[in-house]
């Protein structure tokens, strides 16, 4: 079974964040790396997060998780040194993103170790984060809409064979 992590690039929506957790706990993911703003299961004051809690059904007791960077910044550096290290440890990194040079998830081959990387829910994925990425991933959309919720793109992808 392919070793699966997640990446969350300075999403807003504690709802979103839930979701995607619950997501990763049913698709078997091991960590969620949670950039800059994103909000945490936990705050920095020890308090659970009420709108992540009742979205994420208690995957985040599941799943692993670790806040990069800081709150009040986009933390891409930071972001990209845990890319990196992850490099480093073997991971391929996978950008979920509607981009030039996309490869479309019906030709998606699962590496046995992934981190994917889904973006804000207004700007997408920082360019920096994509520049790095070994592959851009594009979910192909069939009718009038150009874009899925992050949360249903991210367990989208999370479930690709």
């Amino acid at each position: 079974m392919p070793t699966k992590r997640i990446l969350l690039d300075n999403i807003r929506s504690a709802h979103n964040v839930g979701s995607v957790f619950r997501s990763a706990d049913a698709a078997g993911v091991d960590k969620v790396y949670l950039v800059g703003p994103t909000p945490t299961p936990v705050d920095r004051f020890g308090r659970v997060q009420s709108e992540i809690a009742k979205t994420s059904l208690g995957a985040t007791d599941s799943v692993a998780w670790e806040h990069i960077g800081t709150p009040d910044s986009e933390s891409v550096s930071d972001a990209l040194a845990c890319i990196a290290k992850l490099k480093k440890a073997g991971f391929t990194i996978v950008a979920v993103e509607q981009a030039e040079g996309s490869v479309s998830l019906y030709d998606f081959h699962l590496p046995s170790r992934v981190l994917y990387i889904v973006g804000s829910e207004t700007d997408g994925v920082h360019k920096e984060l994509l520049d790095v990425s070994d592959c851009i991933l594009e979910i192909p959309m069939l009718g009038t809409k150009e874009s899925l919720n992050v949360s249903v793109a991210s367990g989208i992808v999370l479930f690709a064979r």
